[in-house]
């Protein structure tokens, strides 16, 4: 008799998420996933009212979720928060801040604002989740929401693509520190989403018309391409997975 190996569940239920950035766009295609998988997703962002529409269509469908306002920008407030109401077995953070203009044109007032945001919130809610997990012996799944710019270079994007690879390099460093307590850490690196982020790239045809040639599919992306992925990520399927990027990019950095 063969005895047929048995598919890891992508099932969530008992998990308690964390959803930062969850009022729109990948956020909140991120929080959906983690809901209709089971898991009692605590949404976070600084639109607490936006939060609890997003709640009550989720209770509808007989999910389980939460609002929470959160500013990962201010990071005492965001330790104290997640301190609070902890601990998270999953982290999907979703916020992020973009300020284009070519290099030469940067300002230091927009410089610090992206990676106010970028890495220092990022890293610092990743580190109040992680300590949480610690403290109480649980393991979990961190994911942050990177880019593909956080392998290549774009053009008008030299600040963003630097607190993208620095997101990628603390990613792996704190994936071989906190391995031994079953603490994964990934990113997702989509390519060009559409969502309400978006829309100044996405009403320019000639920037369109770039972004189509360099995708080998030979389309942009949409929310529901990351919720796979950000399930998997989460779930038992990626139970040996850490310390990665999963691109989600259509071929981008393929070449």
């Amino acid at each position: 008799m063969i005895e047929l190996p048995k598919t890891p569940s992508f099932s969530l239920p008992g998990k308690k998420a964390l959803v930062a950035g969850a009022s729109s766009g990948i956020g909140f295609a991120c929080a959906s996933a983690l809901a209709e998988a089971g898991a009692h997703v605590v949404l976070g962002a600084r639109r607490v009212e936006k939060l609890e529409q997003i709640v009550a269509a989720m209770s509808e469908q007989g999910w389980s979720a939460e609002a929470l306002q959160l500013d990962i920008a201010d990071v005492e407030a965001t330790a104290a928060t997640v301190s609070a109401n902890g601990p998270f077995d999953i982290l999907v953070n979703s916020a992020g801040l973009a300020r284009h203009s070519s290099a030469v044109e940067t300002s230091p007032e927009d410089f610090d604002a992206v990676m106010e945001v970028n890495l220092r919130g990022a890293y610092f809610l990743a580190q109040a989740v992680a300590k949480e997990l610690i403290s109480n012996e649980r393991p979990g799944s961190l994911i942050t929401i990177s880019s593909q710019m956080g392998h290549v270079g774009g053009v008008d994007r030299a600040v963003y693509c630097a607190s993208k690879f620095a997101v990628e390099g603390f990613t792996k460093a704190m994936a071989l520190e906190w391995g031994s307590s079953q603490i994964r850490v990934n990113t997702v690196c989509p390519t060009f989403i559409r969502t309400p982020f978006t829309e100044a790239t996405f009403d320019n045809p000639e920037r369109v018309k770039w972004v189509e040639e360099k995708i080998k599919l030979g389309r942009t992306g949409t929310v529901e391409d990351i919720m796979g992925a950000v399930l998997y990520l989460a779930s038992d399927a990626s139970s040996l997975v850490t310390g990665t990027a999963m691109m989600v990019d259509g071929g981008w950095t393929a070449d």
